[in-house]
């Protein structure tokens, strides 16, 4: 059982377990270091088994990741590997909570820390190990949703939304994808053809040159269908965010201007005002627009950080919603229904 420490006990204890010697060199130890960045947690991380007694030197190359968070915990002997609630036991992280691409572990995927200044600065000897495509996070359960699957996080604390605008869409049952202006991919980062991907893959390139360098489009491919089959879709591809260069999401308002502006349609709107708890647990009905409806999503109308993803974003997803016993890619394509 892991026992949070005070920051005092924190520095002792790691000290103490490694005989206050740096684990890498063996030389005085003059920093207790947070294995896993204590700004990641909600608690400030301060366990022994996330604590490492480190050198000068080598304290330097464990914040610029150049000492990895594996290698440190093989050479404190540690068994239980601490991480950040809202992050993922199958995921290696660095320091930063930045993900390590698991078949690429030279390479990295930016992380809700990475535009920091801060975090900029001490990983000046790395950044070129980053690749410059953001997967999209994982999106939280509100607390009353049925869908919650054995490996998703509820959102416990709803504080972020109380008295803020947001914006509730249909949540739509296809496959997240994402626009630059010189790539496209699937919620992964690799994007292999196939069959259900060919016409949102050629309205990106229609659209490509249109996107501003550093900036990404994220909304959902609706091509071919998944656990529902729609009947009347407005078109296959809908926008649920617009990303800028400064990793930070556009407001909605923003998100349907840039959108128009390159001739994409949104997601459906719900609701849109002041957080409203009782009206917005009732938006959920079987059937929207004569079609069936996975959830709804919440968001804050405001633009917000991509470190602030996990509070700014929260869905509603229907009981048993996966009712295909084989997964979509290796079944038949059969394309939706569209009004276009």
């Amino acid at each position: 059982m892991s026992i949070l420490l005070t920051r005092d006990e924190f520095r002792n204890k790691v000290f103490n377990r490694d005989s206050f010697k740096c684990v890498v060199c063996g030389e005085k130890a003059v920093d207790a270091h947070h294995i896993m960045e204590r700004r990641l947690f909600p608690d400030g991380g301060y366990y022994l088994d996330n604590g490492a007694s480190l050198c000068g030197k080598h304290h330097l190359e464990a914040e610029s990741t150049e000492l990895s968070t594996s290698k440190i915990r093989e050479l404190c002997k540690i068994q239980n590997v601490i991480i950040p609630p809202h992050l993922y036991q199958d995921q290696s992280y660095d320091k930063w909570g930045n993900p390590i691409i698991q078949d690429n572990p030279e390479k990295r995927i930016i992380g809700e820390l990475f535009n920091d200044e801060s975090v900029q600065k001490v990983l000046t000897p790395v950044l070129h190990l980053f690749s410059k495509y953001v997967k999209y996070p994982r999106t939280y359960h509100l607390p009353w949703s049925p869908g919650v699957g054995k490996d998703d996080r509820i959102l416990d604390d709803l504080s972020a939304f109380e008295g803020q605008n947001v914006i509730v869409t249909v949540k739509m049952d296809g496959e997240n994808t994402t626009f630059y202006n010189d790539f496209v991919h699937a919620r992964a980062l690799s994007y292999n053809p196939h069959a259900s991907r060919d016409r949102v893959k050629a309205l990106w390139s229609n659209i490509k040159h249109d996107i501003p360098n550093g900036w990404r489009i994220c909304g959902e491919n609706l091509f071919a269908r998944h656990s529902i089959h729609y009947n009347n879709l407005s078109h296959f591809f809908l926008v649920f965010s617009i990303w800028n260069s400064r990793n930070k999401c556009l407001s909605w308002e923003d998100t349907k201007e840039y959108a128009s502006l390159l001739n994409l349609q949104t997601v459906p709107v719900l609701y849109e005002g002041i957080w409203d708890k009782d009206k917005i647990t009732k938006l959920y009905t079987p059937y929207f627009d004569n079609n069936e409806c996975e959830g709804y999503v919440v968001r804050l109308a405001n633009e917000f950080e991509y470190k602030s993803f996990r509070k700014s974003v929260a869905k509603f997803v229907r009981k048993n919603h996966v009712q295909t016993h084989a997964h979509w890619r290796n079944s038949e394509v059969i394309p939706n229904n569209f009004i276009i």
